[in-house]
């Protein structure tokens, strides 16, 4: 079989390239495994805002609108719901967090997302005695159900195949690249933490962080706003909420551990009163990169090998635009932005 590409792996990374190459007609499929969960276990949050030190993430305002109409697009191209626009309500604990929002709400790449006005908890099982600021332009994109949906997508047109990645059956041919039986122009990497286990690329600095999330069943609390704090809050439906998320550094398994459990919960618990069951546990290693900027571009020594990776704790937002980036660097030559070329890496290629 002849395509323009092969994408390997099938996480936010190698869905939002696909639909880079689906928009212009190009020709691909997919090889994976789905060994790697981080994009599966992922909170699905979109926010504009770090909100531990109330300041703008990385480029928010133009990848929100990157973003948004993507997730629209495939909406309407699957037939399901993925994008829940809901607030984020940052708890505060203190008046200097008041007065240090009120601040932040001046600063103009922030007042555009931030409410000026104090929200008042009317919540009885809610601890937020000094209220909440309202966050702007969040909310949840479904990405279990958006990944699972868009592989039987690509399945049902013979576009997917699930199976782990033979490197060595890999060969660079003058016209680009065979693997088995499939000829392609190019080839483009998106596994997470599964870099690791590529002999092209292991050698970016991805370190990866695990993180784990628990649902808990709690019919007392009826949420209507994502709560943050040390830990979110993020309702779902049938009175479920999703809570996290840990950040491990050693440990890079993704199996749910208890430590990682009682460390959400008694967070939790200083948080909100009422009770609950604990239904599910889930763990991934998120594609943390040391410098917080993803991974993308073209391996120095064989040009037709790309890399898109280390999306972070962010990848809801920025997959789209890391994803149109590299697209545009392959067919147009536009070149990337320095900050995420793995150029600034070169060095350890050599």
């Amino acid at each position: 079989m002849n395509y323009d590409y092969i994408i390997v792996g099938s996480g936010l990374a190698s869905i939002m390239f696909a639909e880079q190459l689906r928009t212009h007609q190009k020709s691909f499929v997919v090889i994976s495994d789905r060994s790697q969960q981080a994009s599966v276990v992922a909170s699905g949050l979109y926010n504009p805002v770090v909100l531990k030190r109330f300041t703008a993430a990385w480029k928010a305002d133009s990848h929100l609108r990157s973003a948004i109409p993507r997730y629209a697009n495939l909406e309407h191209l699957l037939g399901i719901k993925l994008d829940y626009v809901i607030p984020i309500h940052r708890v505060f604990n203190s008046i200097q967090e008041q007065n240090n929002w009120f601040l932040a709400c001046d600063m103009p790449l922030l007042n555009q997302f931030l409410n000026p006005n104090l929200i008042n908890n009317k919540n009885k099982f809610v601890k937020a005695p000094f209220g909440f600021g309202e966050v702007y332009s969040t909310g949840k994109i479904d990405t279990q159900i958006l990944i699972e949906a868009y592989r039987s997508f690509l399945s049902d047109k013979n576009q997917y195949i699930a199976e782990t990645f033979d490197y060595d059956s890999l060969i660079e041919t003058s016209g680009g690249i065979a693997y088995k039986s499939i000829k392609s122009k190019y080839i483009v990497f998106t596994e997470g933490f599964g870099i690791h286990k590529n002999p092209y690329f292991k050698q970016l600095p991805l370190e990866g962080t695990k993180g784990e999330i628990v649902t808990i069943h709690a019919p007392e609390l009826k949420l209507e706003t994502i709560l943050k704090s040390s830990i979110f809050v993020i309702p779902m439906e049938s009175d479920n909420y999703l809570i996290g998320s840990t950040y491990e550094w050693t440990d890079k398994t993704n199996t749910p551990t208890s430590k990682a459990k009682s460390q959400l919960l008694e967070k939790l618990e200083l948080l909100i009163s009422c009770s609950y069951e604990v239904v599910n546990q889930r763990a991934g290693i998120r594609p943390t990169v040391s410098d917080r900027r993803p991974l993308v571009g073209c391996h120095p020594n064989h040009n037709r090998m790309y890399v898109l990776n280390g999306l972070g704790t962010r990848g809801v937002l920025i997959a789209p635009s890391m994803a149109e980036s590299l697209y545009e660097f392959i067919e147009s030559n536009t070149p990337l932005p320095e900050e995420i070329d793995i150029n600034r890496f070169t060095s350890v290629f050599s």
